[in-house]
């Protein structure tokens, strides 16, 4: 009987969470942090702790990039209102305390279809140009009730695509950023989206739903593109490469309907010795503390073949770690340390196992290493003490050619 009770206490919980779900960071919180207990150890420089950004935040993307002799690290996360970018010279000093910038600032009154709810931004550069990549939608997730009602069940964010905005410069700091228009999703919802690159080629792989009035599951979908702005695959090519079919990456775990089931948020991940290309996503659900980290392997010569695609099934590979008051890990991305030795995974969490609707969630970042099959291998979540990233904190720092290529790839040009 044991287990019936647990999976009856997994069912209040899932039904507590899914009433008046919000994911506005601006309504959730304060939340109080001693700054001692915050990134970088000041008083050594040599250890840090999680988290390194306290604000209220999900999402984050973080990429380094070099310009006139000086490395920087450059970070992204969802607002929800704008597209703001910081930077640091630093990947584990505080980034409340790092220069931010808003890039982009729509009127959410606007009705503009990028107007409202900003979701998951990232910023690549690609071919010399630097080019943010968002979710958004023009109705604050609150569809027309005729449009809602063509769903089984309620799809707030039916009206969420995909944007691309465009630098005019070199510099992402002073560069200005201007909207180049919407990725083609044929008009279904789209979220998450992020670049692939392989030998040459640019895809587009998102979080999508098979058809316009799903509503669920969230599949991951990839599409090629001619360039950073335009996809050139019509629908009967774009090809779904994940469904969440996996008990893990369903809230509760084996729901046998598909509510709630999630395969969101991906990441290209290369590995720089062996050239292995991996997508990292998220599953289950970003607002229960299930959340966590899935493994698709690019295993043949086309990733717009599903049987390219392998799946890690064995479980989450990055999960909450209920003895660290950890939980909700998900929406990673990846860098490495200032002398490139070193790779890191950054994601965002919660610190209760009963949030709120209006979540409250951290960015924290940790070393991974790479297995002996060429898989990455996450730690367990922790909050540390860790040593902080080598080459940080006044060390000589190596070239870019370091870093791993799914940060700095060129679109358009063959990967070695």
């Amino acid at each position: 009987m044991a287990p019936l009770r647990v999976f009856g206490t997994f069912l209040w919980v899932a039904a507590v969470l899914v009433q008046c779900q919000s994911f506005d960071p601006n309504k959730a919180g304060p939340q109080s942090w001693d700054p001692s207990d915050v990134g970088t150890d000041t008083s050594t420089n040599t250890t840090y702790k999680n988290p390194i950004f306290t604000q209220n935040v999900g999402d984050p993307y973080m990429t380094r990039y070099s310009l006139d002799g000086e490395d920087w690290y450059l970070f992204t996360y969802s607002t929800n209102d704008n597209v703001t970018l910081k930077r640091s010279k630093a990947l584990t000093d505080n980034w409340d305390n790092a220069e931010t910038r808003v890039v982009f600032n729509p009127d959410p009154d606007s009705g503009e279809p990028w107007s409202t709810d900003l979701w998951a931004p990232e910023i690549h550069q690609l071919n010399g140009t630097w080019y943010i990549i968002f979710s958004a939608t023009p109705d604050r997730d609150n569809p027309p009730p005729l449009q809602d009602a063509m769903c089984p069940i309620n799809c707030p964010a039916i009206n969420h695509r995909m944007f691309v905005l465009a630098s005019d410069g070199p510099d992402p700091w002073t560069a200005k950023f201007a909207m180049k228009g919407m990725l083609n999703t044929y008009d279904q919802f789209a979220i998450d989206g992020t670049y692939f690159s392989y030998k040459g080629q640019l895809y587009h792989i998102y979080s999508c739903w098979e058809q316009t009035y799903s509503a669920w599951p969230a599949n991951l979908c990839i599409t090629h593109m001619s360039d950073p702005w335009t996809v050139e695959s019509n629908l009967t090519d774009r090809r779904m490469i994940s469904v969440p079919n996996e008990p893990w990456e369903r809230v509760p775990y084996g729901r046998p309907d598909t509510r709630l089931a999630t395969n969101e948020g991906p990441q290209q991940l290369t590995n720089p010795k062996t050239g292995q290309n991996f997508v990292v996503y998220s599953a289950a659900r970003v607002n229960t503390p299930f959340y966590c980290l899935g493994l698709l392997e690019l295993v043949g010569d086309n990733p717009m073949e599903y049987q390219s695609w392998r799946k890690h099934r064995d479980g989450c590979v990055f999960h909450q770690n209920p003895a660290a008051s950890v939980y909700g890990t998900g929406h990673a991305s990846f860098t490495t340390s200032p002398d490139g030795s070193e790779g890191y995974i950054v994601y965002h969490a919660i610190t209760t196992p009963n949030p709120a609707a209006d979540l409250y969630r951290t960015v924290r970042t940790q070393k991974f290493e790479w297995a002996d099959d060429g898989s990455p291998r996450f730690p367990i979540v922790e909050n540390g003490p860790f040593p902080v990233p080598a080459g940080q904190n006044g060390q000589r720092q190596e070239t870019m050619d370091t870093l791993p290529r799914t940060h700095w790839a060129s679109w358009g040009r063959q990967v070695a």
